[in-house]
């Protein structure tokens, strides 16, 4: 039973489901600002396993539900947030769906090279690094990979002229454009039918 909730401050927690046969699947990237945990459900349907070092404002859940009773405003807030995440989710459906290895590696440096820029639009235009938390092997149980294969997309990302891997956890973004042309991601959005 999951008695508590929250919303992340700092830090980075990874939802994982672990198979039966041992393989592990991350089924989100919880940053600061998601909420984690749901309130009016004992049952958590997901392991939160901390990425880096993490900093919540908790709640327990029981009183939390109550304050949503109350405060209508923090009730839409939290299905605003929901909605983002959903959001989130569905793009991440597609990424292990339909998008190759290349474009899989390609679209995970760009979920963190877009907070570079939006922190910092110059980096459009220059070579930015990354601290990345997660190590490749993590970042294979995120996007349906081996570590051999995406060990291998970072070095033709390399060859390239794209990126520059250093380390475990570390890379250069040299050209943001392309590496964001190599996503596969339709930039005009979506249609309805």
């Amino acid at each position: 039973m999951v008695d508590f909730v929250g919303t992340i401050i700092s830090g980075m927690v990874s939802l994982t489901k672990i198979m039966p046969d041992g393989r592990i699947q991350m089924v989100a990237m919880l940053r600061p600002g998601n909420f984690l945990g749901h309130p009016y459900r004992t049952q958590a349907s997901y392991n939160a396993v901390a990425s880096t070092s993490v900093v919540m404002c908790g709640f327990r859940r029981q009183p939390f539900e109550n304050l949503l009773r109350k405060i209508p405003e923090l009730g839409q807030g939290l299905l605003e947030q929901s909605s983002k995440e959903l959001d989130a989710a569905r793009e991440w459906m597609l990424l292990l769906g339909r998008k190759t290895a290349r474009e899989k590696v390609a679209s995970f440096l760009i979920i963190f090279a877009r907070e570079k820029v939006a922190q910092d639009p110059s980096f459009l235009k220059k070579q930015m690094h990354l601290d990345l938390p997660y190590t490749r092997a993590e970042m294979g149980d995120y996007l349906g990979l081996s570590l051999e294969t995406v060990s291998r997309q970072f070095t033709a990302l390399r060859d390239d002229g794209i990126v520059d891997p250093q380390g475990k956890r570390g890379v250069t973004i040299l050209n943001y454009a392309a590496l964001l042309s190599e996503t596969g991601d339709d930039a005009d959005g979506g249609w309805l039918a």
